[in-house]
């Protein structure tokens, strides 16, 4: 689970009752990160760990999520991810490693008035609600970490169903960063 959980540190997709939504598509790098994402970033986690995020520029509209333990600074993990806004939300999207289905993960995201960076995931059971319900499709699967769901629909299928405003609910907050000083 140690190099499931730096990615999901990574881009603060903390699992949540060790849950996992899936894509076969990644977003598309087509969208330049909005004003304040990029930076330097301190959370702490459920077990009370200190966490830090540093977000950078790669290249084109691709970035890199680096995170470490405050108390492990040496111990990093990098991470790419893509962004993009679709209606009013910002999404972000990274590849999954390959014992977890190696697709891709989406997490919508905000910047607050108060100068915070909020993660939201996409909830396990609504996403399951809305497989079954064939407002996407998609499969269960299994891992030694625990349940996920592999979304098959087109993006186009997933932005039309996230977007609806009878879902707002399938966003589940993960994690709440504050921004870094300058000098820590």
């Amino acid at each position: 689970m140690k190099a499931w959980r730096g990615v999901l540190i990574a881009l603060s997709f903390l699992l949540l009752s060790g849950c996992l939504v899936t894509f076969k598509e990644p977003l598309a790098a087509s969208d330049p990160a909005p004003k304040g994402l990029l930076g330097k970033w301190s959370s702490t986690n459920a077990w009370g760990d200190s966490m830090n995020l540093e977000l950078t520029r790669l290249g084109h509209d691709r970035y890199q999520a680096v995170t470490y333990f405050k108390a492990k600074p040496h111990e990093r993990e990098a991470h790419p991810f893509t962004v993009a806004r679709h209606g009013s939300r910002w999404y972000l999207s990274a590849k999954v490693p390959a014992q977890y289905g190696g697709h891709y993960t989406i997490a919508g995201f905000e910047l607050t008035d108060k100068g915070e960076l909020v993660i939201y995931n996409l909830d396990l059971e609504q996403i399951n609600q809305a497989i079954k319900q064939k407002a996407l499709d998609g499969q269960a699967f299994q891992t030694d970490d625990g349940d996920g769901v592999q979304v098959d629909s087109s993006l186009d299928k997933v932005f039309a169903y996230l977007d609806d405003p009878a879902n707002s609910d399938v966003f589940v907050e993960a994690v709440r960063y504050q921004r870094r000083a300058s000098g820590k």
